[in-house]
C-alpha cells in the first residue's frame, strides 16, 4: 500500500469518530423521582431549592417540558433511548425495551465518552444500557464530606485522560416513603395545598415530609455541582436538571393530567446558554438524548423519535414542537386496574386526554389501604363519606373519568374544569384528537390491544413463565 493511500485511510478513520478535543463538553443529567415541578421554589412552589435556584440563574429554565409516560420506568427508558414508550416496548412500569434497542450510552461510548449512571436505575435489559453503574447518587448523604467518590474518580480519570464524561445522576427523592430531609422546615399547618387535594391532617403531614425530600434532592444536586467546580470542569460541562413526573399524590404521577406529564427543566452550559434565561418552547424527554448527542457533535440516530433542542439553548430558535404526547397504563402496576389505558396530546395551552376504559374504576398504589407508603387517601374517602362536597368531587374525579377530557392548562393547571363539551373548543378538540390518532399510529399503538399485552413487557416476563413451567414439570415428574 502506498504512503498516500495509508494517509488517506487514516484521515477517513479519524473523521469517522469525532476527536476528543478539549472543547467537547462533559454531560451531566440530574433527575428527581416523583417530583411535581410546581412544588419547586424556582417554579413558585413551597419546597426550598437553593442549588437549583442558583443553577437557573446561570442557565435556562424551561416552562413547557414534558415526559411521555407518568411512571418511573417508562420515563427513564424514554430518556436514555430517545424513543417513545410503545415503540421501544417500555410503556408499562417495571418494564424493558425490545431486544437490540440502543441507548445514548452506545453512541457516546463510540465517540470515546465515559458514560455512567449513578443512583436509581429502573431500566432493562443491561445490554441496551451499558452504563458504568454505581448507587451513590441514590444512597449517599449529600452533606457528607465525600458523598460521591465513584463519580469524583470518573471526573478525575476523565480529566487526566483528556476524555469527556457523561453522568446520569438519578435520585430516589422525593419518592415515597418520605423519610429524608428536614420536615420541621415545613410545618404542616402552614402549607398551601393544591386545589385538587382534600385537606386532611394526614395529607398535610405527608406533604410536609415530601417537600423536605425535594430540598434533600436539591442538596444532592448541589453536592455534584460542587464536584464540577472542585475539579475545574464546570465551564466545559453541559448540565441538565429535571424533576421527572409529578408526585405520587393524586392527579399527578400515574395520570395524564398536566401535573403528571409536565416536568421542570434547567440547562446550564457556560459560554453557550444565556444565564438567567427562560423559554416556553415545547420539549419532551425523548429530546434529551438527541440534544446531548448534538452538544457532543454527534447526529441523532434515525431510530430516535426525539429531536435536539440545542437551537433553543443557543438562542437560534424560539420554538421546537407544536404538540407533546402522553400515555399511561395501569396494567401491572401495584394495585392497578387491569385495564385502564390513557392517551393524551397537548399544546402549550391545552391538554386533551382520552380514557380508553372510562367504565373502569381507576386504581393504583395510592388508592389501596396504606397508600403508596404514605397513607392519606383513606382520609380523603372518609371525609367524602362524611359529606364533604369537595372531597366527594375529588375522590370521584380521580377514580371515575369520562371518555374524553380537555383542559386549559394555563388557567387550570390542576385540570379541574373539563371543557370537552364546550362548543367553543370543538375545533381544538378535533385537532388534538386527530394529532393523537396520528401519533398512536406512528408508534404502533393500537390502544386497547396494546394495553392488553402490557404485562408481557415486564422485565423478566418470559423468564418468569419459564421458571413456572419448569417448576410444574418438576412436580409432574415426581
Amino acid at each position: 500500500m502506498s504512503e498516500n493511500c495509508l494517509c488517506a485511510i487514516l484521515t477517513l478513520a479519524a473523521c469517522a469518530v469525532p476527536s476528543v478535543a478539549a472543547d467537547r463538553p462533559n454531560l451531566v443529567f440530574m433527575i428527581a423521582d416523583d417530583c411535581t415541578y410546581l412544588d419547586l421554589e424556582l417554579y413558585g412552589g413551597q419546597a426550598k431549592t437553593p442549588n437549583l435556584n442558583s443553577l437557573a440563574t446561570e442557565g435556562m429554565k424551561f416552562s413547557r417540558c414534558f415526559q411521555t409516560a407518568p411512571m418511573c420506568s417508562p420515563t427513564r427508558h424514554n430518556i436514555y433511548t430517545g424513543i417513545y414508550p410503545v415503540k421501544s416496548g417500555a410503556w408499562p412500569n417495571h418494564t424493558c425495551v425490545y431486544p437490540g434497542t440502543k441507548s445514548i450510552v452506545h453512541y457516546l461510548k463510540a465517540a470515546d465518552y465515559r458514560v455512567a449512571l449513578s443512583g436509581k436505575t429502573h431500566i432493562s435489559p443491561k445490554e441496551s444500557f451499558p452504563f458504568e453503574y454505581d448507587g451513590e447518587f441514590k444512597s449517599a448523604d449529600p452533606s457528607a464530606s465525600n458523598p460521591y467518590p465513584t463519580i469524583e474518580k470518573l471526573i478525575t480519570d476523565s480529566k487526566a485522560a483528556d476524555t469527556p464524561f457523561c453522568v446520569f445522576a438519578c435520585s430516589n427523592e422525593p419518592h415515597s416513603p418520605y423519610n429524608k430531609g428536614n420536615a420541621a422546615a415545613y410545618p404542616p399547618d402552614s402549607l398551601v395545598l393544591p386545589p385538587s387535594w382534600v385537606d386532611t391532617p394526614e395529607t398535610r403531614f405527608q406533604y410536609s415530609k415530601y417537600l423536605a425530600e425535594i430540598t434533600y434532592f436539591d442538596a444532592q444536586c448541589g453536592a455534584l455541582l460542587k464536584l464540577l467546580d472542585k475539579h475545574g470542569v464546570a465551564d466545559n460541562t453541559f448540565v441538565m436538571a429535571v424533576s421527572e413526573q409529578g408526585s405520587a399524590f393524586p392527579f399527578a404521577k400515574w395520570t395524564c393530567f398536566e401535573l403528571g406529564l409536565t416536568s421542570g427543566m434547567i440547562v446550564r452550559w457556560p459560554g453557550k446558554v444565556k444565564p438567567a434565561s427562560g423559554t416556553n418552547a415545547l420539549v419532551e424527554y425523548s429530546d434529551v438524548a438527541p440534544t446531548f448527542l448534538d452538544a457532543a457533535g454527534l447526529p441523532t440516530p434515525a431510530t430516535m423519535d426525539g429531536k435536539s433542542f440545542l437551537p433553543i439553548l443557543l438562542g437560534q430558535q424560539v420554538e421546537h414542537k407544536n404538540y407533546t404526547f402522553g400515555l399511561h397504563t395501569t396494567r401491572g402496576i401495584i394495585n392497578g386496574s387491569e385495564t385502564y389505558g390513557v392517551r393524551s396530546c397537548g399544546t402549550k395551552t391545552h391538554r386533551y386526554i382520552r380514557n380508553l376504559s372510562p367504565e373502569v374504576k381507576f386504581m393504583n398504589a395510592v388508592t389501596r389501604i396504606g397508600g403508596d407508603k404514605a397513607d392519606y387517601w383513606t382520609s380523603w374517602q372518609k371525609k367524602a363519606q362524611d359529606g364533604d362536597k369537595h372531597a366527594q368531587a375529588m375522590t370521584s374525579k380521580y377514580q371515575h373519568r369520562p371518555a374524553e377530557e380537555l383542559y386549559d392548562v394555563v388557567k387550570d393547571p390542576h385540570c379541574l374544569r373539563n371543557l370537552i363539551d364546550d362548543p367553543a373548543y370543538a375545533t381544538l378538540h378535533a385537532e388534538l384528537s386527530s394529532q393523537l390518532d396520528s401519533w398512536m399510529m406512528s408508534q404502533g399503538d393500537k390502544g386497547q390491544e396494546t394495553e392488553a399485552i402490557a404485562h408481557t413487557r415486564k422485565a423478566g416476563y418470559g423468564k418468569q413463565k419459564s421458571k413456572k413451567r419448569k417448576k410444574a414439570n418438576g412436580k409432574q415428574s415426581k
